[in-house]
């Protein structure tokens, strides 16, 4: 139920910001007038402009360089932690490798130490298979 409801909410916000594109490429927003001075008409409602090739093409230029800048800055961000990480990584392996010899230096110490086990005493009621052949 939870996973649907992200899925719901990340196709939504894509059908936004996809619906903002194609108004921006329709209609490209007008210029505000910050002056302290009144409109002399009334605000009509103008019949978009469409958008020329010029300025489709300055869109398009300014999406590849933010994708080009951020493209950039992820991959200095990784080149400046991977150091870190193939450091972490390091220490990890030598932290296995000294839990794996302490274990195997317990049990070889165990296995020398280890008193022999008494012999066995048959139990006078019970037969053995050695004894019933």
């Amino acid at each position: 139920m939870m996973r649907r409801t992200r899925e719901d909410e990340q196709s939504r916000a894509f059908y936004d910001l996809s619906s903002i594109l194609l108004n921006l490429l329709r209609s490209p927003p007008t210029p505000l007038n910050f002056s302290n001075h009144p409109p002399e008409q009334p605000l009509r409602r103008l019949p978009p402009p469409q958008i020329s090739p010029a300025g489709f093409a300055s869109l398009l230029l300014g999406i590849s360089m933010a994708l080009m800048l951020c493209g950039s800055v992820t991959f200095f961000i990784g080149f400046v932690l991977m150091p870190w990480v193939i450091g972490l990584i390091m220490v990890l392996y030598v932290a296995g490798i000294v839990t794996t010899l302490s274990d195997i230096g317990r049990s070889v110490l165990c296995y020398i130490t280890a008193a022999p086990e008494p012999p066995r005493k048959d139990i006078p009621g019970k037969i053995t298979k050695l004894k019933r052949l």
